[in-house]
């Protein structure tokens, strides 16, 4: 069904993750998908299984981005109306993209929540199609392709990793790997500020989190769907978590050693890779489930992840405050290769004798060594690092 419309998207070797762990770990790249992300699958199956008369009411869908896109793009293959409602905070790009995806798009809510509750409203009143982004058995039977192509691509695969929020992708990708290879172990990763599985499946049935908080709104999700939460606590092994840390520096290896733009859900099962490498049977496959992350995002998140890797130091020290001592500093830290990013230069605190200044600096570095390095190199030159 999905010959022709959804990519069969690469498998790439991760040489830095082969080291890490000791066996192959492999990428799924599933950003490189058309939409940027998994969701046209599950859309395209879910729509394409409508009856006539359905399709003639059109479709409705509530997103803040990735299923947004993959169901304008499936409605629009399939020649089907596409009404999409996303937040009002929902980063302009993804609603441009849905937009010229062929959608419809209404803004409406602060959280997805509401936005769900104004799409659902909205089908009651004028017929449309709701088309849940997780909760549907097409749904997951659309996503299940990804872990058919893993097990044509890589068939010696011991261990899939894959991000889970509402549990559509984790489900398919297990019912489609268990039912070929039950002796291949999949391991669920969820973000730790918006883990609802872990409860959910010690309970045994889906239970809602509160106040759910991630960088990563694709898998931002505080209460697992009904259908795929009895496919994961069946057949997924194991749902592990990770910190916003992790997706941080996760997101930046993508981009530096895999060359891969990863929106932060797409980034969590080389996340769970990074935090505990011991914890992973090789050879691995990680699902990188999504690239669509907004520019400004990519920014402070690449920060984060630069700075939770001890690459960027933040000093305050004091100094003469005399012509040439700012210069004469800077030189200091071009010998011991820093690369200097900001400075700020303070003469009139109180705090300051009269002869003073005090200065802080934003510093990029070479990872935890250098920033000691660093440190020990301006106090041997004379220099009071403030703690």
């Amino acid at each position: 069904m999905l010959s022709g419309v959804s990519r069969v998207t690469a498998l790439e070797g991760s040489r830095h993750l082969t080291a890490l762990l000791g066996s192959p770990v492999h990428l799924k790249c599933e950003n490189l998908q058309r939409t940027g992300s998994f969701k046209l699958r599950g859309a395209y199956v879910r729509i394409a299984g409508l009856s006539p008369v359905e399709r003639a009411a059109g479709v409705v869908a509530a997103s803040a981005g990735n299923h947004a896109q993959g169901v304008a793009l499936a409605a629009s293959l399939l020649g089907v109306r596409s009404t999409v409602f996303m937040p009002q905070g929902a980063p302009l790009p993804k609603i441009a993209a849905t937009r010229d995806y062929g959608a419809d798009v209404r803004l409406h809510g602060q959280i997805v929540d509401e936005t769900m509750r104004a799409a659902q409203e909205y089908a009651r009143q004028t017929g449309a199609v709701f088309i849940h982004p997780f909760d549907h058995p097409d749904i997951i039977a659309g996503q299940g392709t990804v872990g058919l192509e893993i097990l044509e691509q890589c068939p010696e695969v011991r261990t899939v990793v894959v991000g889970v929020g509402g549990g559509g992708l984790a489900a398919g990708v297990a019912v489609a790997v268990k039912a070929l290879r039950p002796d291949v172990r999949v391991v669920g990763v969820q973000a730790a500020g918006a883990a609802a599985y872990p409860p959910s499946l010690a309970a045994g049935h889906p239970v809602a989190i509160e106040s759910p908080t991630t960088m990563a709104d694709g898998i931002k999700v505080g209460r697992p769907g009904e259908v795929p939460f009895r496919i994961v606590d069946e057949l997924v092994d194991e749902v592990r978590t990770v910190s916003e840390d992790a997706l941080a520096a996760a997101l930046l290896l993508c981009l530096e050693r895999a060359k891969l733009v990863v929106e932060p859900a797409g980034a969590c099962p080389v996340a769970a890779l990074l935090a505990e490498p011991e914890a992973f049977e090789g050879p691995v496959v990680a699902v990188l489930s999504g690239g669509n992350v907004d520019p400004l995002l990519m920014q402070r998140i690449l920060r984060h992840g630069m700075a939770a890797a001890g690459r960027y130091l933040s000093l305050r020290l004091r100094l003469t405050d005399r012509p040439g001592a700012l210069a004469t500093l800077l030189a200091a830290l071009s010998a011991v290769d820093a690369n200097v990013l900001d400075v700020g230069h303070v003469r009139t605190d109180p705090r300051l004798g009269l002869t003073e200044a005090e200065v802080e600096l934003q510093l990029e570095t070479k990872g935890p060594l250098h920033c000691d390095e660093v440190r020990e190199a301006l106090r041997e030159a004379g220099y009071t690092v403030m703690p």
